[in-house]
């Protein structure tokens, strides 16, 4: 897809992954719709990229219908909203689950439900997932939150086959830790050195790359993280005992501390 005049929404704008995919999709000449809670953060975004602004909260299931009308008939969704959903089940409560899934996997799958049918209609569009790393690989102090993102890998891939003779494209993108952005970066923990990290602008090329190539998957993590979610599909066991002799636990246990306040 040629991104140029192409109405395109992207969700979770006000996070440092989500501006920089914006900027990067204005560069493509997208108009652009953005949304997210702050809208202090979305006004200067929108004046750099000439994009219009929908404030909408996608925990409040009451916002995503109101989302979907304002935004109108879009050619590209850019689910990129999440929350953290990091640290271990049993300190959450109900309701932090279900405000949880309700962002990182409800929203998602309403908006690529209501907006891919006119895409449908119109026999041209692509709906762009943003997943995790976590998505493919599970850590300690990340089951609620891989179960979200895992989710949308699976939702992606059914719903590619179900739209494949429509005109539209499916995508999922995999980050793993961002530097500088990202709720990784938030927490301010570090990784071993050797684990590496990826900037805001590779996602951004990234999520460019899956439309206008309609890219079925796209990896967002250096070469040894992108190699342990490989074979982790076929060898769990082997990199849970990877992870845990690289301190993962430990990891867990300190990003789910620094990312409490955001459930």
């Amino acid at each position: 897809m040629n991104l140029a005049g192409r109405r395109t929404l992207v969700t979770g704008a006000t996070g440092g992954l989500g501006g920089a995919i914006a900027r990067a999709l204005a560069s493509q000449g997208a108009s652009l719709v953005l949304s997210g809670r702050r809208i202090d953060v979305l006004e200067p975004l929108a004046r750099e990229t000439g994009a219009e602004v929908v404030v909408a909260d996608l925990a409040d299931r009451s916002a995503i219908g109101a989302l979907i009308e304002q935004a109108g008939a879009v050619d590209v969704l850019v689910a990129n909203a999440a929350l953290p959903a990091s640290g271990r089940l049993e300190e959450y409560s109900e309701e932090e689950i279900d405000r949880a899934l309700d962002v990182n996997l409800r929203a998602p799958i309403l908006l690529a439900k209501r907006l891919g049918e006119g895409m449908v209609a119109r026999g041209s569009g692509q709906l762009v997932l943003v997943s995790s790393l976590s998505g493919k690989v599970a850590t300690s102090g990340s089951a609620l939150y891989s179960a979200t993102k895992f989710g949308l890998r699976g939702f992606a891939m059914g719903l590619r086959q179900d739209l494949r003779d429509c005109g539209v494209g499916v995508s999922c993108v995999f980050p793993g830790p961002i530097e500088d952005a990202g709720m990784f970066a938030d927490t301010g923990v570090s990784l071993p050195r050797f684990a590496g990290r990826r900037r805001p602008d590779d996602v951004a090329d990234a999520v460019v790359q899956a439309i206008q190539r309609n890219r079925a998957e796209v990896d967002v993590a250096p070469l040894a993280m992108r190699i342990g979610a490989a074979v982790a599909g076929a060898a769990p066991s082997v990199v849970i005992r990877v992870q845990q002799r690289l301190g993962a636990d430990e990891i867990a246990a300190r990003v789910g501390k620094a990312q409490r306040v955001k459930r």
